[in-house]
């Protein structure tokens, strides 16, 4: 076949039929143009689904505010549910895109975010809306948690090993960067009722102002009705891709897929789950700062660190950057705990807010690391396992388990985003701070170099990745 044109008439104009990224003259003349196209529009649907998932990060500092006098405890379960509903949702996800097609089911996904949106912008406008509402409309942020498992597994399949790990780097740091946005963007719309009487009206707060605090679900419907267009009308399927579940399930078997699993908790997991609780822990740490005016650097600090490093795994390997990753996110935590006030007094806020801005940086490092690590694992794995395939099916087992194992990992690491908030909680209830919960994520932190070290990090390692 000559063209895209051709390989695709037998079917739908958005299926594509010949795809061949490892085949030079072929990406070079169709397949980087296509591929390009889908990754940017994966993006911003991929970023407005982490500041759908995370906006309960924000509206829990406000609630309070507005005549919700909910206890600690009862605001960090809110923060925290919406990392466990999307962490569960991403185990399904994971499989859906070689069930569904990659358009399909990204347009699916996208346009489901509208419905914890429009719900929060109602039920926060009703002073009698019951805690149990918003326990379901955090459950169901968890949609956009979800997605970056589908979003991922699909980013995977257009793109060769040689830029793979760059691609899903700018897919997911920069669609990661949808919790650093919604944590600048919402402080500002709940100030103003930028949508008129569409909106409703505001809520009046002590000192007499006003706050709409229901934009912080409004601000995100517009943006989503495009993303869900661009999806539907821009992207793509690439019919090599489908597979069934029980294809798919295969990693499950994969000794790789669940020691990547405990790797990538320990940096989308700590990623995701400093998100979720970064403002109500200095909420509750340093009452007297303006929380909100710098919650959203560190999802900022760790969503770029992604994007732009993707290419030091590319060209050092992953396995390398994933060790000292761990290795400085372990001397990280250990800042954090010096710069904690004891018993409510003492502690110093820069030194503890620098302490976690590096501890962002670093698992957004470790990110882009893991997942180049996935598919080079992968490559050397399948021909040891699959023996009796011939080099074009091997190379096309080990691309699926990939994506496959990519979507997984991500779904058990979103689990991040419900311990880490609940750590908080659970540590400040029973012993007053939260030091135990950073004691514990040290030693998880040591436990991941340790593994790192010894498959694919050490010399004389299996798996040298």
């Amino acid at each position: 076949m000559t063209s895209m044109g051709s390989s695709q008439a037998s079917q739908s104009r958005y299926v594509i039929t010949d795809w061949r990224p490892e085949d030079g003259s072929f990406w070079h003349t169709t397949g980087a143009s296509v591929a390009s196209r889908n990754l940017w529009i994966s993006i911003p649907c991929l970023l407005l689904a982490f500041s759908v998932w995370m906006v309960w990060s924000v509206v829990v500092a406000k609630l309070p505010a507005i005549g919700f006098n909910y206890t600690t405890d009862q605001l960090f379960w809110l923060a925290a549910l919406p990392g466990l509903s999307g962490a569960t949702l991403r185990i399904f996800y994971s499989f859906m895109v070689p069930i569904f097609g990659g358009r399909l089911w990204t347009t699916l996904s996208t346009a489901s975010l509208l419905l914890p949106a429009i719900g929060i912008g109602l039920s926060v406008q009703n002073p009698d809306t019951p805690y149990s509402i918003f326990l379901i409309l955090a459950l169901l942020c968890g949609f956009g948690g979800g997605n970056f498992a589908s979003s991922m597994a699909n980013i995977a399949f257009f793109y060769p090993k040689k830029t793979k790990g760059n691609a899903l780097a700018l897919n997911a740091g920069l669609g990661n960067l949808g919790v650093s946005v919604m944590q600048f963007v919402v402080p500002m719309v709940i100030t103003a009722g930028v949508f008129g009487t569409f909106g409703g009206e505001g809520q009046v707060l002590s000192d007499g102002s006003r706050l709409w605090l229901q934009n912080a679900g409004f601000v995100w419907v517009p943006f989503l009705v495009i993303a869900t267009l661009a999806a539907w009308f821009g992207m793509n399927d690439i019919a090599d891709a489908k597979a069934s579940f029980r294809e798919q399930a295969i990693i499950l078997t994969r000794r790789h897929n669940w020691i990547m699993c405990i790797l990538y908790t320990g940096t989308f997991g700590s990623f995701i789950g400093y998100s979720a609780g970064f403002p109500l822990l200095m909420k509750t740490q340093f009452p007297g700062v303006d929380v909100l005016a710098y919650a959203f650097l560190g999802p900022l600090v760790g969503a770029l660190s992604r994007a732009a490093t993707g290419w030091v795994s590319d060209k050092f390997g992953g396995g390398r950057v994933t060790f000292w990753t761990f290795l400085g996110m372990l001397v990280a935590v250990f800042c954090v705990l010096q710069f904690l006030p004891s018993g409510g007094e003492g502690g110093n806020f820069w030194g503890f807010f620098a302490s976690f801005m590096a501890l962002f940086f670093l698992t957004g490092v470790g990110n882009a690391s893991t997942f180049q690590m996935i598919p080079s694992i992968l490559r050397q794995e399948v021909p040891r396992l699959m023996p009796h395939l011939d080099p074009a099916a091997t190379l096309k087992q080990a691309e699926r388990e990939s994506a496959a194992i990519i979507a997984f990992t991500s779904a058990i690491a979103a689990y991040g985003a419900f311990f880490i908030p609940k750590a908080y909680g659970t540590s400040i209830g029973l012993t007053g701070g939260p030091e135990a919960a950073l004691w514990a994520f040290g030693i998880f932190y040591a436990v991941c170099l340790v593994i790192t070290w010894a498959f694919y990090a050490r010399k004389g390692a299996k798996t040298p990745c």
